[in-house]
């Protein structure tokens, strides 16, 4: 064994990738449906690393993991993180700082009935919530405070209080998520598809005949009968006598024609009973006049442009029925703004597949190249902005660290998509793979150099003490979160994850999160909460430091 661990301390690179592949194996056993995933890597670390104290990771190696973690996440969803803020997103971000101050409420309760040092008792918050950066604004204000004159232990004891609560930081969210999934039996699928305006979701989608036989829609051109009627459909290729064209929003429908709707089970029934009878030809089939081919979007001109600017009726005599991203289908409606690895399922005449294929790229070759100079410049950006100190009335000060700077600045990217020539988004697959990648290193690096200090500090006298008090405050948090935006704001299970993942600042929180929920929706919810979640959880570590007694 000693040989063993002398290896480890001498080659970190084998010691992460050993925690990554037990984690990653781990994490796919499976009870009752139930798994740990990607998360069990930081369970690895912290078993291998309360093994011997020289057992670590370098610090530079965690802060790349948080980096590419934060980065992606941020990137994929920009969009829907502001366009939140015209529903309910700032009644969202203002219930994370609500609960985050009952937490604060709650552990100066606890420093009072246990008789904890104010320095620990920020300890406590901040290793309950796994924020790294409160953490260090804490021990920023202590170093420059009269605190530091109490002797050299003081700028200690933040981190006794962190190390202590961390772990159940992590595991308590995780087991909160999943008690109360099985308490309100949470289908993941079915509470997706309430918000499917707001984020992409996963969904059926199927294509039907309809034969034109209601006379009041006669007359009125496709555009103006589906704002009026609020249709959520696609509508595809019209057929009138022998002749087989191509539906456009200007398209005036005739008694008799045959036309194809292309939708969700739940839009296109409606809708086909609006225009007449289900006709049993399927035009879908019919590639005598017009084909129809599913393209990659891999040319960088065309990102961040919405379908009806690319005037494909017009330019090609074409037109995009779907938009497959990553796993979900897309209805092809003209505000869709298209993005890296996109793809599309246009119809369009047989002479003109060729050249619509190349106008959209259809290269998976270049979907599999990261454009560094984007990637390296956004990075940059981001780690700049985490640098910059803000400063509040009392003293206070904190940074947005390596955390909160990059993903601020990939919100504000993602969202403008591209700057000129510079496309600041990358493909989905491409993304996925940074994300997991720094996921896996981040939750390595973070349970080994945590599972000695844990270890030892909670074998000491008081260590359980301050154990209970940051599993309170690691159990009540995420289930006021669920319970408050579940039960009274009626948010769909999935975000709501995702805002816990937020508030604990914790990415082991978000990979079980995403493995339960089997969709995107966790990410959206981080995205939202974890700025305020972030600013909140500084200032107010801080506070409790600066008006909590130190002695007790």
């Amino acid at each position: 064994m000693n040989i063993l661990i002398d290896l480890l301390v001498a080659h970190p690179l084998l010691l992460l990738f050993l925690v990554a592949t037990l984690g990653y194996y781990i994490g796919e056993i499976r009870i009752k449906g139930a798994g740990l995933g990607i998360a069990a890597v930081l369970f690895v670390g912290l078993a291998i690393g309360a093994l011997d104290a020289r057992l670590t990771l370098p610090p530079e190696m965690i802060s790349l993991g948080l980096v590419l973690f934060i980065y992606s996440v941020g990137l994929a969803s920009g969009p829907g993180f502001f366009a939140s803020f015209s529903r309910s997103g700032l009644r969202d971000n203002l219930m994370v700082a609500g609960v985050l101050l009952v937490a604060a409420l709650i552990v100066a309760i606890e420093a009072a009935l246990l008789n904890l040092k104010s320095t620990v008792a920020a300890g406590v918050y901040t290793g309950a919530l796994t924020n790294t950066p409160a953490l260090a604004q804490v021990l920023s204000y202590v170093a420059n405070s009269p605190l530091h004159l109490a002797g050299k232990a003081v700028g200690t004891e933040p981190v006794v209080g962190y190390s202590v609560a961390y772990p159940m930081g992590v595991i308590g969210p995780i087991l909160i998520i999943l008690l109360m999934q099985r308490v309100w039996r949470i289908d993941y699928k079915r509470d997706a598809q309430a918000v499917r305006d707001m984020f992409p979701v996963e969904q059926e989608i199927y294509n039907r005949t309809v034969r034109i036989t209601n006379a009041d829609i006669v007359g009125v051109p496709i555009r103006d009968l589906s704002k009026a009627r609020r249709w959520r459909v696609v509508f595809g290729r019209l057929q009138r006598g022998a002749v087989i064209e191509l539906a456009t929003g200007d398209t005036v429908l005739q008694p008799g024609d045959l036309i194809s709707v292309i939708g969700t089970p739940e839009d296109v029934d409606p809708v086909v009973k609006e225009l007449g009878v289900l006709a049993a030809e399927q035009l879908d089939l019919d590639r005598s006049a017009y084909d129809f081919r599913r393209v990659f979007v891999s040319n960088p001109d065309l990102v961040g442009r919405r379908l009806a600017d690319l005037d494909l009726p017009h330019r090609f005599g074409a037109i995009v029925t779907r938009v497959r991203r990553g796993d979900i289908e897309l209805l092809a409606f003209g505000d869709l703004v298209l993005e890296l690895g996109d793809r599309v399922r246009f119809v369009a005449p047989r002479g003109q597949v060729r050249p619509l294929s190349e106008y959209f790229g259809d290269s998976y070759k270049r979907l599999s190249e990261i454009n560094f100079g984007a990637l390296g410049l956004g990075i940059s950006l981001g780690l700049l902005l985490g640098m910059i100190p803000i400063s509040l009335p009392g003293g206070i000060e904190f940074k947005l660290g390596e955390a909160g700077g990059p993903l601020i600045v990939a919100l504000v990217l993602s969202a403008l998509r591209r700057t000129g020539p510079v496309v600041w988004s990358i493909p989905y697959s491409a993304n996925l793979t940074m994300r997991q990648l720094g996921l896996t290193i981040l939750l390595a690096g973070i349970g080994i150099r945590s599972g000695y200090t844990f270890l030892t500090t909670l074998s000491q006298e008081g260590g359980m003490t301050i154990l209970l008090a940051g599993a309170v405050i690691s159990l009540l948090t995420p289930l006021l979160v669920l319970w408050i935006g579940y039960r009274l704001f009626k948010l769909p299970f999935g975000v709501l994850t995702g805002i816990v993942s937020a508030v604990h600042t914790q990415p082991a929180v978000q990979a079980s999160a995403l493995t339960q929920a089997r969709n995107d929706l966790p990410n959206h919810g981080y995205a939202l909460a974890f700025p305020m979640a972030t600013i909140a959880k500084i200032l107010l570590a801080q506070i409790i430091v600066a008006f909590l007694p130190y002695i007790r």
